[in-house]
């Protein structure tokens, strides 16, 4: 059940590692600067790191929103960060022609939720047997996520992780079922909770999502505290408010030490 990143080794009796960034690349010395700070923060808190950043975003609320740089520019992006900090790196995959090239430079390869039923590109993911990181659809009931490790598992691939990031509750709602992290636990991988996604309103500001950023550390907390819990997910960003896309769900960078402390004290408390 340990899956190994970059001698990074996730699972049951490891600290929980720390998969955070901002939502997605705005510009290369943007997401290095939020990289080196959040890696620094990590490190005084004892926890591994995983830069999270997306080099395009095509589950958007509107035509007009904010993608990113795209797959070639994206990723180029990335490979340096990679050469530089020496850390290693995860962003959302959408589409079965990015996979290849995807590959060649992400450590952790991501299915994003709304994807997560697409049995071929699960399928292409898996197969290039990099750590895929599936996050579980808002639409997904936990014992379904089953089937989607069964595919991924059909190749060959061990290296799976499996993200909670709340499930749709009426409209531009989700809610967080702890349960879900044990049931999903009980599948054999390592599990991982979206702090910050779980608190988002999808489409509750008409053209962008809006979220409720306050209650992140509840949440995170509360994850760790269930045991099955190997990881958490962040987006974080200096400023928030001036984010082009996510701004409301994302964690404010200053806010970020006080929650691995607690992340941290909440792990060594139950181990």
């Amino acid at each position: 059940m340990i899956v190994e990143v970059n001698g990074i080794r996730i699972g049951p009796g490891e600290p929980p590692v720390v998969i955070a960034g901002p939502d997605v690349i705005e510009s290369e010395r943007h997401l290095l600067s939020h990289a080196e700070r959040i890696k620094k923060m990590c490190d005084r808190a004892g926890l591994p790191y995983i830069v999270k950043c997306s080099y395009d975003k095509a589950n958007r609320t509107s035509l007009g929103s904010y993608r990113g740089p795209g797959l070639k520019r994206g990723l180029a992006i990335l490979a340096r960060l990679k050469r530089q900090l020496g850390l290693p790196v995860l962003s959302d995959v959408h589409c079965r022609e990015d996979v290849k090239p995807a590959a060649e430079v992400l450590d952790v390869l991501q299915v994003p939720a709304f994807l997560c039923r697409q049995t071929d590109f699960i399928l292409a993911v898996a197969k290039t047997r990099k750590a895929v990181n599936i996050k579980k659809g808002q639409f997904l009931a936990p014992w379904d996520v089953e089937q989607v490790i069964a595919k991924a598992r059909s190749t060959g691939n061990r290296r799976l992780l499996v993200t909670e990031r709340g499930a749709t509750f009426g409209y531009n709602n989700l809610v967080s079922d702890f349960r879900s992290l044990q049931v999903m636990a009980g599948f054999g991988v390592p599990v991982i909770f979206d702090g910050t996604h779980s608190v988002q309103l999808p489409g509750g500001q008409g053209t962008a999502s809006g979220g409720q950023r306050e209650f992140i550390p509840t949440l995170v907390r509360a994850a760790m505290a269930t045991r099955f819990c190997h990881g958490i997910f962040l987006e974080v960003h200096e400023r928030p408010e001036r984010a082009p896309c996510d701004g409301p769900n994302m964690l404010r960078l200053s806010d970020l030490p006080a929650l691995l402390e607690d992340m941290k004290g909440i792990y060594d408390a139950l181990n």
